[in-house]
């Protein structure tokens, strides 16, 4: 019987379900069941406590993963290994063990100063051969809790009477995610709930059937267990007929003004026409009445007693000029 022990397949199945059972030769971790959150810029403590016989074998790897990302695309934070802990990658010198060297039982991870980027899955694992495995692994999820931003502000729609707008308010930042709530300013009546829809979630307000009392100011509130933060926007309705009714006035305003100047220009370009006739002259027109320049005036007729002839004078439309003739007896 004893020669076909060490070949028999039952016996092997037993001789692992007493390595199992057996103290001492199993790896088991313990980690928090529930998510870890610690506020931006504090410390976070990641439990992690284990049961194996320590030995000179014994190996612990804590390692951290992205949220969204497979366990496989883990990124080590330290190792502890032949007695000697090595920190690595990113967080490095933030990461520490709360109980170094861990050989006690307790592999708890210490992280200083917390970032938004610290969010995520961190990996606690114990190697430790020859002990056999059943849980070696221990998965805990920390969120970095932050203050929500300055939240922006904005809105899109037809503002006018009878039109219908919408309101929208986001923060970049804040962990868990901020929830929205618009309110109303000042003394103004806030629009019915009927014309009045508000989304916490996305932070949009819908406005509908807008009227002149819907004007005013609006603040958005963005709010999560760290505190809260708004922004402002005013919104201006409008009444398209009194602009149709002002459009109108103006235009004929404008009417007027253009016809006052045409009939002006008009005025006044007559009387330049009128005025132009007495002031200026063309070619050789002079006035009947008018003297050559440089002759005087003489008389109608007179006498030469030297000579006996008879000076005529000239025409008016010629020149004055003398002409002596005989005088006939």
């Amino acid at each position: 019987m004893m020669a076909w022990l060490p070949g028999c397949f039952l016996c092997r199945v037993l001789l692992v379900w007493v390595g199992l059972s057996a103290p001492g030769l199993a790896v088991e971790v313990k980690v928090p069941s529930e998510p870890l959150s610690a506020p931006v810029g504090k410390t976070a403590e990641l439990t992690c406590s284990y049961s194996t016989s320590v030995g000179d074998n014994f190996a612990l790897e804590w390692s951290f993963v992205q949220p969204g990302k497979p366990v496989s695309m883990s990124q080590p934070i330290l190792y502890f290994t032949n007695g000697q802990l090595y920190p690595t990658g990113s967080k490095a010198e933030r990461a520490s063990l709360l109980q170094n060297p861990p050989t006690g039982g307790v592999a708890t991870l210490k992280l200083t100063d917390v970032r938004p980027s610290d969010t995520g899955t961190y990996l606690c694992q114990i190697n430790n051969p020859p002990d056999f495995y059943t849980n070696g692994l221990g998965l805990i999820n920390l969120t970095v809790l932050v203050p929500p931003s300055r939240p922006a502000c904005s809105q899109s729609g037809q503002t006018f009477v009878g039109g219908s707008a919408a309101l929208r308010c986001s923060s970049s930042m804040g962990a868990p995610k901020p929830v929205y709530n618009w309110i109303r300013l000042g003394a103004s009546p806030t629009p019915s709930p009927g014309s009045m829809v508000q989304d916490e979630v996305s932070g949009q307000l819908i406005l509908t059937n807008l009227s002149l009392a819907s004007s005013g100011t609006y603040r958005c509130v963005a709010t999560n267990q760290m505190g809260s933060a708004s922004c402002e926007l005013t919104l201006s309705v409008t009444d398209p007929s009194k602009g149709r009714v002002a459009g109108t006035v103006i235009g004929v305003l404008l009417g007027l003004l253009f016809l006052s100047v045409a009939v002006f220009c008009l005025i006044r370009f007559q009387k330049e026409r009128r005025k132009r006739p007495k002031e200026t002259f063309g070619g050789s027109d002079l006035q009947e009445d008018a003297m050559a320049p440089g002759v005087s005036e003489q008389p109608l007729e007179r006498e030469d007693s030297s000579n006996g002839l008879l000076e005529r004078p000239s025409s008016a439309s010629t020149v004055t000029t003398k002409s002596k003739l005989p005088m006939v007896v």
